[in-house]
């Protein structure tokens, strides 16, 4: 875990929270003088912008949980996100219309490979991956039952 301390004082606080936001930190500890005499900091998650108040002695414990919390919310977020973008076809016609909006995933055999990828490229869809029914890359794109992903090129 890496922390790191700004102390800019000639940049307002709200600054200086957006631009740790943007870069992305997942956990911000924010301490004032308050803070400091009731021996508590605020952490502030950047995924909800939730703030919680924590005592000093459970700074570290707390924050490692909240950033674990945090990278699997977002991980199960972005999942979904994903998969609501991604239709089943069943023809090329079908994935070419899905893929045009979104994602679209298809047999490799049903598509015909090369023949169905020269059809999708009419409508500027082309093949983005490759995989095996469990999710893994496979070795050549001669492998039984691989499941092509295609969606709108640009």
């Amino acid at each position: 875990m890496h922390a790191e301390l700004d102390d800019r004082v000639d940049v307002g606080f709200g600054r200086r929270a957006t631009d740790w936001e943007l870069k992305g930190v997942p956990v911000r500890v924010e301490v004032g003088p308050r803070d400091l005499a009731e021996a508590t900091v605020t952490l502030v998650r950047r995924d909800t912008s939730e703030k919680e108040a924590v005592s000093v002695a459970d700074l570290t414990t707390r924050v490692a949980a909240l950033i674990e919390l945090v990278q699997a919310d977002m991980l199960a977020a972005a999942t979904a996100r994903r998969d609501a973008a991604v239709v089943d076809a069943s023809t090329v016609a079908e994935a070419a219309e899905a893929a045009a909006t979104g994602w679209a995933r298809i047999g490799w055999d049903i598509m015909g490979r090369e023949a169905g990828e020269e059809e999708l490229a009419r409508s500027a869809i082309t093949v983005r991956c490759l995989q095996r029914p469990d999710g893994t890359v496979p070795d050549t794109d001669d492998e039984p039952d691989l499941i092509a992903y295609v969606a709108r090129s640009y």
